[in-house]
């Protein structure tokens, strides 16, 4: 049994990660706080004994004993980061930098939950792990870009100069239940706008790519990465390689949900990268890994989780 820190604890990913650490006998720490985080994800977990929950915001350092550290904190969504660009560089850079030191200090090891988006808008496809990106560092985005780049630049320079057992893994488009409904992400734009018969709205002629990873082939995928020998680092691609147009999801969403609505299409955003599909060949080296849930699987299942959501709290749905 270890003692296990989750930065990012009561988010979308970071409280299935909490579970299933739980799962395997670990004493969890959920350190969040609550920015887009929501309690609603931990609730079932706050009567196990090994689990404990700490509101603090990583920006600040944070003095506590654990084996090991994730480091998921960070508004995932352009909506979220955007709202507040300045706190989302300080999460990634100063966040980085407080987890790092505490982990030096405690000789632990650490991950660093990266993104696809450190490529930008790709002129490479698919997007190797040696491929350097094409991020522009003014833009809309790059508050989260460059702010995850730097964290990467970080944990790689504690390594090399520390000793530290680093992991970095980059995660592309992942999707499931308890994504938070506001989140502006494409997959919960559309179920709640299908199940609502609201128009599914695309940006641009829907042609932009992306690929959708379900959060239990993502979750295992992060654990194998925690689980190597402390001489692999990463950073390793984790996503589905499985592409498909913006119109095709929603297309496929109306025909999960049976609905109504009709697709509109809107001015495309600024800095909208226009592919996104990871190569895993690493990931299936190195962790013997491979996604297994198909799309309409996966979001068959999502919306099951939102239908729900929309009939048990509509207010939390509407914002």
């Amino acid at each position: 049994m270890k003692r296990i820190m989750v930065t990012g604890g009561g988010g979308f990913l970071g409280s299935w990660l909490c579970e299933k650490l739980l799962e395997q006998g670990h004493e969890v720490i959920c350190v969040d706080n609550f920015y887009t985080g929501t309690k609603r994800n931990i609730y079932h977990l706050l009567d196990d004994p090994r689990f404990e929950v700490i509101r603090h915001d990583v920006t600040f350092p944070l003095y506590v004993e654990c084996d090991e550290i994730y480091n998921l904190a960070c508004p995932a969504s352009p909506i979220h980061y955007q709202r507040d660009p300045v706190q989302t560089v300080k999460t990634c850079v100063h966040g980085a930098i407080n987890v790092l030191g505490l982990a030096k200090r405690l000789r632990a090891k650490v991950l660093q939950a990266s993104t696809s988006e450190v490529y930008g808008d790709p002129v490479v496809h698919p997007q190797v792990e040696e491929y350097s990106g094409n991020v522009n560092p003014i833009g809309v985005r790059s508050c989260y870009d460059e702010g995850k780049r730097c964290a990467e630049t970080l944990f790689s320079c504690y390594r090399m100069q520390c000793g530290l057992p680093v992991k970095i893994i980059r995660i592309f488009n992942t999707y499931g239940p308890r994504m938070h409904p506001h989140d502006g992400r494409v997959v919960s734009n559309f179920i709640l706008q299908a199940l609502q018969n609201e128009d599914i709205t695309i940006y641009g002629d829907g042609s932009q790519t992306r690929s959708f990873c379900y959060r239990d082939d993502l979750i295992d995928g992060m654990m194998r990465l925690m689980a190597t020998p402390d001489e692999v680092t990463g950073p390793v691609n984790v996503g589905n390689p499985g592409e498909f147009t913006i119109l095709q999801l929603a297309e496929l969403v109306i025909e999960l949900t049976g609905s109504k609505s009709r697709i509109v299409r809107m001015p495309l955003p600024s800095d909208d990268p226009k592919q996104r599909r990871p190569d895993i060949s690493k990931a299936r080296e190195i962790l013997k890994w491979k996604p297994t849930t198909p799309l309409r699987e996966g979001l068959a299942k999502t919306i099951a989780y939102f239908d729900e959501l929309l009939k048990s709290d509509p207010e939390f749905c509407r914002g």
